[in-house]
Order: structure tokens, then sequence, then C-alpha cells
């Protein structure tokens, strides 16, 4: 089991096959996604590990946070996130993930908050068809009707469907198809919509319902690191 990533959410847009159909695709941007802790069966009783993204402040950061970020030689984070990994699977501290991490023609899960929409009715929160326009029903045209029933047992039980906050809750949608990746951008394109509204965190992780058909970077899509090699040449050649 593979560590997910952190993205923001930054839109949504489309992008046009070969034969001209286009894909509406919602745009996953990840930047500076690196681990800063790592958990470990033996000492922790579990296999995990956190990753940070988003640039911060300094002034930001509480001091207890600082010295977080500084045991682990890291910069400091604005997200953190832990995500359950195989023995197999564990990292590095300092390990900086690219979007490479999934690859196209794959399917993942997203989890994110949705979008709040304030105090709804059941007819919105619930898609409740509502009272009759006629027949007597006057009014109370959009309300849920009884909820009870008589003096036995006399009282509405826990989890009937009413009128109530709605939206600002965690919700994971499965299954979507990763479209297209872009390592120079940091983006991610996966079909279909996802939880949240703009500039919204984001966890993508690799699906749980349906097991990859694409071989995937193991043990995680690390970002490759610029070796100096043309300056290595360039003083080999001026040695000699």
């Amino acid at each position: 089991m593979r560590t997910g990533l952190i993205a923001k959410k930054l839109g949504m847009s489309r992008i046009f096959e070969a034969d001209g159909t286009h894909v509406p695709v919602t745009v996953l941007s990840v930047e500076g996604l690196q681990v800063v802790a790592v958990k470990t069966a033996e000492k922790d009783g579990y296999n995990a590990v956190q990753l940070g993204t988003g640039a911060i402040k300094a002034k930001n950061v509480t001091k207890p946070m600082k010295g977080y970020f500084a045991k682990a030689n890291v910069e400091p984070k604005k997200k953190l996130g832990e995500f359950r990994v195989s023995e197999d699977c564990l990292l590095k501290v300092g390990n900086e993930l690219s979007v490479e991490h999934f690859v196209a023609g794959q399917y993942v899960d997203v989890c994110a908050t949705s979008i709040g929409k304030g105090f709804a009715g059941v007819m919105k929160r619930h898609n409740f068809a509502g009272l009759e326009a006629t027949h007597g029903v006057s009014i109370s045209h959009r309300s849920h009707g009884s909820t009870g029933q008589r003096q036995d047992p006399g009282k509405v039980f826990k989890g009937m469907k009413m009128a109530g906050h709605m939206g600002a809750e965690r919700v994971t949608v499965q299954n979507l198809k990763v479209v297209a990746i872009d390592a120079d951008k940091g983006l991610i394109m996966v079909k279909g919509g996802v939880p949240g509204s703009e500039n919204t965190w984001v966890r993508i992780t690799d699906a749980v319902k349906k097991p990859a058909t694409v071989t995937l970077p193991m043990p995680a899509g690390l970002k490759k690191v610029d070796e100096p090699v043309a300056a290595a040449q360039t003083s080999a050649d001026s040695a000699e």
C-alpha cells in the first residue's frame, strides 16, 4: 500500500482526446510536497508517512511546530497529512514527492471538505419530494411532513432526515480516472468533479476498489534531484 499525495484544487477544465471528444477534468496542483515524519510499527505501532506542503511565513508558525520542522530539516509547511503505508513503502524524511507518483490511466480516490451550503431544507439537503400542491396543503409545500409515530413509541428516532446544516463535511469520491499528468507544472488532471471549492486541500490515494492495471512507481514517485553533472564535467575539462 503506497502513500497518497496532498494537492490543491485549482478548478475545472477539459482535455480533448485524439478523436475530438472532450473530457471534463479537475486540475490538482502538487508543489513542495515533502516527507516530514515517518511512523513505524516498532516505534509507533503502525506504518505511515506524514507529508507536508504549502509555503507559510515563519511568523505564522508556532514555536513547537518550528522545532518540529527543524528536527525534520524541512521548511515549515502550511498543510500536514498522514497516510498509512505498508512496510515496503516507507520513505525517508525529507523526500520530495512528484505528481509522477500517479500514472495516467489509473484510478484514484479523492478526499476533501465539501462546499458549505449553510442551513438547508429537506428538499435540497436530502432530495425529498415535498408535499403536494393541492389536497389541503398550503404554505408548507417544501416541509418534510411527519417525523414521528403515535403515542407508541411517541418519539422521533435518531438519524431522522430533517432540515439542517448542509455541506462543509469530509467527502470521498472514489474511482476517478487520472487523465493526464504534467510533471513540469506539477499538475494532475482527474476525470470529473472533486469535492471542495477552489484552493481546497485534497488527499489523493490509489483507488481501493479498482486495482491498478498500469505499472506504478514503487515505493513512491519521488522528485528527481538534478545532479551537477555539467558542472563536474566542466571542472574536469579545465583541470586537463
